[in-house]
């Protein structure tokens, strides 16, 4: 179905800043290009221009891609890894707070392990 996320395997965040008039086939060749990962995966990557206020996501189903924009109203901001060089894998919270323009560092999360992060 168009856009149902719900078995997505992975979700990844290239952080850094990306030209956002890429298309389908820009984008996949940044993900198999440069950080030489399959884009064809059962994966979820995202990807943030310089204003942080807009995101696309670009996920393979079975017969094809499917490429989702969104763009923040009132001056809200991603709050968007900045470091280039990196693609970072998010759990399902970490994405929601990141939809929610929370940062995907949240300093007293509870880790994957049950211990509080102080």
């Amino acid at each position: 179905m168009l856009g149902d996320l719900s078995g997505t395997a992975k979700i990844y965040i290239v952080c850094g800043y990306t030209d956002l008039r890429k298309s389908i086939d820009g984008l996949m060749a940044i993900i198999r290009d440069q950080y030489e990962m399959d884009p064809y995966s059962n994966a979820l990557f995202l990807f943030c221009g310089r204003r942080c206020d807009r995101i696309k996501a670009l996920h393979h189903e079975k017969d094809g891609f499917v490429l989702l924009y969104k763009r923040l109203d009132a001056g809200g901001r991603y709050q968007w890894p900045r470091r280039r060089d990196e693609v970072r894998d998010l759990s399902r919270q970490e994405f929601r707070w990141l939809c929610e323009g929370l940062s995907v560092d949240q300093p007293k999360a509870i880790k994957a392990d049950g211990n509080r992060q102080f």
